[in-house]
C-alpha cells in the first residue's frame, strides 16, 4: 500500500472526524446544556485514562503485524501472539470496565460537582460510560492489526462512518427520546458495539488462516514473552502520555463545577485538533519505518522521517500559529458567544502553542519505535512527567485552566529544545541541526513573524461572526501557503513538476 495514499486517507478521515467533532460541540451545549456537556468531556477523559491499562499491547501488535508482513515473523508465531494478546485484552477490558461500573456512585456523588442534573441519572450515565469505554479500548487490538497491515484507506473510511454515527446520528436519537445524558450515552454504547464488530471482522481477513498453518495455534501466553520488553517500554510511555495530557483534566473535573468544566473541555478540545491532524502521519509512518528498518534500508527510513517532519510542521505548526494568535476570534466565530470566547481564549492559546511543540517533539519516538529500542524515550518521559505532574496539579489547583496551560506550554517547549536534540545525537549523529533548522524552524519562521505583526495591527478591530470566520479562513490559507514554500521537500516537488512539464 502506498505511503502517500495512506497519509492522504488518514488526513481526510482525521480532518472529517476532528472537524465534525469540534464543529458540533456548540450544538451539544445548546441542546443538552453546559453541565450535561461536562459529562461528555468527562467521558472523553475516561477513555484516555483507560489507556493506562493498555500495557503497550496496542502499539506492539501493530509493530509485530508490520514485521509479519515484512517477512521477519512466521505466520504461526504471529497468530500465536495475536491469540495471546486477545485473551489479555478481553481480561483487562472486563476488569477495567467492571471497576469503573462499581465506582459509578462514588464518581457521581463525591467527585463530579453537579448542580442541576439528577444524581441517579449521572450514576446511570457513568455506568454506561464504563461499558462503552471498555469496548472502544478493546477495539484497539484490532485497530493495531489493521494499522500494522497498512490497510489505512479502509480504516479511514470506517473511522468516518463511526464519527458520523457518534457525532451526527446521535441528534436523531436524542430528538426521538430526549436530549438527556442517558440517551446520549446509550447511543454511544450502540456505536461502540458496531465499531468493535466491524474492526474484528476486518482484522480476521488480514491474519493468516489457521488451516494453512503448519501447527495448531494453541492457547498460551508464551508468545508474549519475546515482545514483553518492548511492550512494557511502550506501556510506560503510554502511561506517561496519559498522565501528562490528562492530569489537568482529571484535577479540574473534581475542582470546577461541571458546567465550567464543560467550557474548559471545549477550549482544550479545540487545541487538541493540532495533535489530531498530526496523528495520521504517525499512524502511517511508524509501520513503514519499522518495515524499512527490518529490511535494512536505513537511509530511506531517515529520509521518510525528515519528509514526514516537514509535513507535520506545515500542517500542525500552521494550525498552532493560527489558533494561538486568533484564539478569541476563533472561539467567537465558532460559538457566537463573546463572553465564552473571552474566558476560554487564554486557555486555548496556551494549549495550542504547547500542542504545537508536542506534535514536532514526538518525532524521535517514531524513530525509536522503528528501531525497537525505547530507552531514551523512557528516560525523557520520566523526566518530563517528574516536572509536569506536580506542576500541573499545583497550577490547576490554584490557577485553574490557565495555570495548567502555562505548565503544559513550558514543559513541552523545554522537551523539544533540549531532549529531542540529545536523542537525535545518540541515534543518528549529525541529523539534529539540519532537522530542527531545515525541517521545522525555516518552515514556521515567516508565518509566525507575519502573525505577530498582524496581531498588533488587528488589536483594536472588532468583527461580527461571519467576518471573524472569514479572517480565520484567510489567515489559515495564508499561513499554510507560506509554510509550504518554506519546506525544502515541497519546493523540490514543485521544481520536479515544473521540469516535467517543460519536457
Amino acid at each position: 500500500m502506498s505511503l502517500k495514499k495512506n497519509i492522504i486517507a488518514n488526513y481526510a478521515s482525521q480532518l472529517y472526524v476532528t472537524g465534525v467533532g469540534i464543529l458540533i460541540l456548540p450544538l451539544y451545549i445548546k441542546y443538552m446544556g453546559a453541565e450535561a456537556y461536562g459529562l461528555v468531556g468527562f467521558f472523553t477523559m475516561l477513555q484516555a485514562w483507560f489507556g493506562l491499562l493498555d500495557m503497550g499491547l496496542t502499539p506492539t501488535i501493530g509493530r509485530e503485524t508490520a514485521r509479519y508482513h515484512g517477512g521477519s515473523m512466521s505466520a504461526l508465531a504471529y497468530r500465536q501472539l495475536l491469540r495471546a494478546l486477545t485473551l489479555i485484552f478481553a481480561g483487562v477490558a472486563v476488569i477495567g470496565g467492571g471497576g469503573l461500573w462499581l465506582f459509578s456512585e462514588v464518581i457521581a456523588n463525591q467527585w463530579l460537582n453537579t448542580e442541576t442534573l439528577d444524581v441517579t441519572e449521572v450514576i446511570l450515565a457513568v455506568q454506561i460510560m464504563a461499558v462503552s469505554v471498555a469496548l472502544r479500548w478493546m477495539g484497539g487490538l484490532y485497530r493495531g492489526v489493521v494499522t500494522g497491515s497498512e490497510r489505512l484507506v479502509w480504516l479511514s473510511v470506517f473511522n468516518v462512518a463511526i464519527a458520523t454515527l457518534r457525532f451526527i446520528a446521535v441528534f436523531g436519537t436524542m430528538s426521538l427520546y430526549g436530549f438527556t445524558p442517558v440517551v446520549f450515552f446509550l447511543h454511544q454504547l450502540a456505536v461502540a458495539i458496531f465499531e468493535i464488530m466491524g474492526l474484528w471482522l476486518f482484522s480476521l481477513k488480514l491474519t493468516p488462516n489457521q488451516n494453512t498453518l503448519p501447527a495448531p495455534v494453541g492457547w498460551s501466553f508464551k508468545p508474549v514473552r519475546p515482545v514483553l520488553k518492548f511492550a512494557l517500554s511502550i506501556a510506560f510511555t503510554s502511561s506517561v502520555w496519559v498522565l501528562v495530557t490528562q492530569t489537568d483534566k482529571l484535577v479540574l473535573s473534581g475542582i470546577l463545577p461541571l458546567a465550567e468544566y464543560g467550557y474548559f473541555t471545549l477550549a482544550v478540545l479545540v487545541a487538541s485538533g493540532i495533535m489530531v491532524i498530526s496523528g495520521p502521519v504517525s499512524v502511517a509512518l511508524m509501520p513503514r519505518m519499522a518495515r524499512l528498518n527490518a529490511e535494512g534500508k536505513r537511509e530511506e527510513m531517515i529520509q521518510i522521517y525528515r519528509n514526514a517532519t516537514q509535513l507535520v510542521t506545515i500542517i500542525a505548526g500552521s494550525a498552532a500559529i493560527v489558533i494561538a494568535f486568533n484564539a478569541e476570534l476563533l472561539l467567537f466565530a465558532w460559538t457566537g458567544d463573546r463572553e465564552l470566547a473571552a474566558q476560554a481564549a487564554p486557555i486555548l492559546r496556551l494549549y495550542a502553542i504547547g500542542n504545537g511543540f508536542l506534535a514536532v517533539g514526538a518525532f524521535p519516538y517514531y524513530l525509536q519505535y522503528a528501531l525497537g529500542n525505547l530507552r531514551y524515550h523512557l528516560i525523557g518521559n520520566a523526566v518530563m512527567v517528574a516536572l509536569l505532574m506536580p506542576g500541573i496539579i499545583a497550577a490547576a489547583t490554584f490557577y485553574g485552566g490557565v495555570g495548567a496551560g502555562w505548565v503544559w506550554l513550558g514543559v513541552n517547549g523545554g522537551y523539544l529544545l533540549f531532549w529531542v536534540g540529545f536523542v537525535h545525537g545518540r541515534l543518528v549523529p549529525g541529523l539534529h541541526i539540519g532537522w530542527l533548522s531545515g525541517d521545522v524552524c525555516k518552515i514556521l519562521f515567516i508565518p509566525m513573524l507575519l502573525n505577530i505583526l498582524f496581531a498588533f495591527l488587528n488589536e483594536d478591530l472588532t468583527y461580527d461572526r461571519i467576518a471573524a470566520g472569514g479572517v480565520i479562513l484567510a489567515n489559515s490559507a495564508f499561513v499554510i501557503l507560506l509554510a509550504s514554500f518554506g519546506s525544502s521537500k515541497v519546493r523540490e516537488q514543485l521544481r520536479f513538476k515544473a521540469k516535467t512539464k517543460r519536457v
